[in-house]
Parts: C-alpha cells; structure tokens; sequence
C-alpha cells in the first residue's frame, strides 16, 4: 500500500513540474490570476480538480 502511495506522490510531482518546465510564463501568469481569487473562488477551484481526480481514478479502476 505504501509503495502505491509513494508513486502516486511522485507522479504527482513529475505532473506538477511540467507546467513551470515547459511554459514557465504562462504558469507564472496563471498562478498570478489564481492568487487574486477570492477564497470561495480557490475552493471551487479545488474542490473540482479533486472530484476530476477521484474520477480519474473510479475510471481508471
């Protein structure tokens, strides 16, 4: 269980590291635009990317 778990963190990371990788303006821009949501905004924004997830993964399985 452990071992899924550490590679699911570290895909994560290898995930989140292209963005600044690849398009290092256009994630600092989004990342601009994302810090002056408000905070009901943010939470919105992710609590979608968490159900995008979870069903990712009940498709995956």
């Amino acid at each position: 269980m452990l071992e899924y778990l550490l590679t699911a963190f570290g895909l994560m990371l290898v995930i989140e590291g292209l963005m600044p990788f690849l398009l290092p303006a256009a994630w600092r821009a989004g990342l601009s635009k994302l810090s002056q949501l408000q905070d009901g905004q943010t939470r919105f924004v992710g609590l979608t990317l968490m159900l995008c997830g979870l069903l990712l993964i009940y498709w995956i399985k």
